[in-house]
């Protein structure tokens, strides 16, 4: 099947075309090192089969985290533990890619200790709940980004990815709905996309056209208002020519209602899956020259099959599945092609919110039920 045949994204050679899409653990210390649970959690993806294993969004600034236990590359002391994470991938067949971010106007300040800032501040707001950035605030923005690709690269990590998907900060200016900035950063979608293709150029400029650069972005916000898919498909463009090596689509934000990147609910399989193919066929269509992954509602293999070999998409990339099922991918290459078990009723995000790291809980109940059934048994 092509969906288990080795890809290079610029001699990056993984082993299949799966990709472990970039999901919040909630799993590093208070400070945003690394835990031994964040690495046997990494090392479970690698040893599950995945190719790619892209880590949560990682703040590239103190002032740009989203969330408890969320992992910081913003220091020079965070290497070492980029560098565990990467060599425990690496030892069990897999890539390491981190992902860049910064969570704009989701940022919290109870975390932080600073005011959260963003493109503009919300309409009807006062200033304190999120603050425009200044010019100061993005230059300074892009040298962090620039430094945590550095420091990740250093560390042995094989690549980054800069987060501008599901509202976070560079989503937000990527929107018209949360952008409503004058002058070079706002505006026309070649200045909403300013900063974005900036932190690109800030990027290669510090490692090097060697070292593979990935962007996620929405295919669209699904927001009146919002980045529509036409603009989206623009930017990807821009994004290739600015020297991006691979691009990975998803969709909506937190604010997307049922049209979230993380929709809840069943869905019937084969025809509730993909939900961004057209997208990607559009994406395609318009002559990308760089791979694409899609990620967003796939949960079979043989869909997983046909995205990858008409030419959809070049990489498939899964979340919750992979939170239930770390080792979905090496029994879908095994032989047992069931659908992944994920029942996208988001039960997995409660004990991130509690502090407590992302799992699982259905899975939790169904090993407890076949626990004290074979007790019963017994």
């Amino acid at each position: 099947m092509r969906v288990f045949t080795p890809f290079v994204i610029n001699g990056m050679r993984l082993r299949n075309r799966f990709v472990r899409s970039a999901t919040a653990e909630g799993l590093a210390a208070p400070d945003g090192s690394v835990t031994d649970r964040l690495e046997a959690a990494m090392k479970a993806l690698a040893v599950g089969g995945v190719g790619l294993v892209i880590s949560g969004h990682a703040y590239v600034e103190k002032r740009g985290q989203a969330g408890l236990g969320q992992m910081g590359v913003h220091l020079p002391a965070m290497e070492a533990g980029v560098a565990r994470l990467a060599r425990c991938v690496h030892a069990h067949g897999g890539r390491f890619v981190v992902q860049l971010a910064h969570a704009g106007c989701r940022a919290d300040p109870a975390l932080s200790g600073e005011p959260a800032v963003g493109p503009s501040a919300p309409e009807g707001a006062d200033g304190g709940a999120c603050q425009a950035m200044t010019a100061e605030d993005l230059a300074r923005l892009e040298a962090a980004f620039a430094a945590a690709a550095a420091l990740c690269r250093d560390a042995g990590a094989d690549g980054v990815q800069i987060h501008a998907a599901h509202g976070y900060g560079i989503s937000q200016f990527l929107s018209p709905r949360t952008n409503r900035r004058q002058g070079a950063y706002g505006g026309s979608l070649e200045n909403r996309a300013r900063l974005l293709l900036e932190i690109v150029g800030s990027i290669r400029g510090l490692v090097g056209r060697d070292f593979p650069l990935l962007v996620k972005i929405n295919s669209e916000d699904f927001l009146e208002g919002g980045m529509d898919a036409a603009e989206s498909r623009r930017v990807v463009a821009w994004l290739e020519t600015a020297g991006v090596d691979a691009v990975e689509l998803s969709g909506g934000t937190l604010d997307s209602g049922r049209l979230s990147p993380v929709r809840p609910g069943r869905f019937p399989l084969p025809e509730g899956e993909a939900w961004y193919r057209e997208a990607a066929r559009a994406v395609k269509a318009a002559g990308l020259g760089i791979p694409l992954a899609l990620v967003g509602g796939v949960r079979s293999l043989e869909t997983a099959e046909e995205l990858v070999a008409s030419g959809t998409a070049d990489l498939l990339a899964l979340s919750r599945p992979l939170i239930r099922e770390p080792g979905l991918v090496a029994r879908w290459q095994s032989g047992d092609r069931t659908p992944s078990a994920c029942l996208s009723d988001n039960l997995c995000f409660v004990p991130l919110r509690r502090g407590e790291g992302v799992s699982c809980l259905t899975e939790a109940r169904r090993k407890r039920r076949d626990g004290r059934e074979a007790d019963g048994r017994a």
